[in-house]
């Protein structure tokens, strides 16, 4: 408190404008990193499902238009590009040449796949056991660990919707034989119409969300400490051109007058508050003079009168 009560008066609204400057960027730094964040989440959130209907849309064109031409060839040749799944992942892996899309990962996981890439992990499979439970439709997002690194994923479900999906899926009796040949019998069967069997995953590197939303913040709170930085300027300048130097002025009159210099005039260059005061001082001056004047003359009078005065 002793060092503040030292402090000249531009000193201390500097030290004052600092402590809520600091205050205030802390505060809105931890406000802002947490909505950068999460619009940087929901950017890549509309990517990702920008991505997904692109997917489903391969998805659908692989079972309406590409599986009708070829169905005779599996027969005697199984082909994985007529599997929506497939399609759909090759594709994506073409789509990720990219370079703004080459850190996005696409994965149908699937609890019970007929091919064993698409099989879902255990983080996976508890997002899918989430979806058949509560018999979702719409989509989950978050971050999850994994040995490379932390993730951000985007998942919604996948459900048999089509009879179609059951030719292959249903049971190996009526798989066609040559899929039975290349897969097994073993896995991606028992599926029922409506069933939600997967989940379409994409996911990113947590630290593209982050790298988002921490190059925002840089550029806001640099433009926000750039405008403070201006304002504490204009603040001091203005301070010291119209309230520090006029009081300075006031003080060596006040100096002055204190010494006998009754003349000295406190000078008033505007309205406010300060040249209220310099108006005050002068009135106070004034009056100091007009005292002093009837003093001089009360002496005066006392001396040529011969009174006690005339003896001093």
């Amino acid at each position: 408190m002793r060092f503040f009560q030292n402090l000249q008066l531009a000193q201390k609204f500097t030290l004052i404008l600092m402590l809520v400057f600091v205050g205030g960027i802390v505060a809105s730094g931890i406000a802002l990193s947490t909505v950068l964040t999460r619009n940087a989440q929901a950017h890549l959130t509309n990517n990702a499902v920008m991505l997904m209907e692109t997917m489903n849309s391969v998805r659908e064109y692989t079972s309406s238009q590409v599986q009708p031409e070829l169905v005779d060839r599996l027969n005697t040749e199984f082909l994985p590009e007529t599997v929506p799944a497939y399609s759909a992942r090759e594709v994506f892996e073409v789509f990720r040449v990219h370079p703004d899309y080459s850190e996005f990962f696409y994965k149908e996981a699937t609890l019970n796949p007929t091919n064993l890439r698409d099989k879902a992990d255990e983080f996976e499979a508890q997002i899918v056991e989430r979806f058949r439970q509560e018999d979702f439709s719409g989509q989950v997002s978050g971050f999850r660990d994994t040995p490379a690194g932390e993730i951000y994923y985007i998942a919604r479900p996948i459900r048999v919707s089509k009879e179609s999906c059951l030719e292959c899926h249903s049971s190996p009796s009526v798989a066609p034989a040559t899929m039975i040949e290349r897969y097994g019998s073993a896995n991606g069967f028992d599926w029922s119409l409506n069933e939600i069997v997967g989940a379409q995953v994409i996911s990113v590197p947590a630290e593209r969300v982050l790298s988002a939303a921490r190059q925002s913040l840089v550029l806001i709170l640099g433009i926000f400490i750039a405008a403070f930085a201006i304002a504490i300027f204009l603040v001091n300048f203005w301070l010291k051109r119209y309230v520090v130097r006029p009081i300075n002025r006031m003080v060596m009159t006040a100096e002055a007058v204190s010494m006998g210099d009754t003349a000295a005039e406190f000078t008033q260059t505007s309205n406010d508050e300060v040249g209220k005061l310099a108006d005050a001082f002068n009135r106070m001056r004034t009056s100091l003079q007009m005292a002093m004047q009837r003093l001089d003359r009360y002496r005066e009078g006392r001396r040529s009168s011969g009174g006690p005065d005339s003896m001093a």
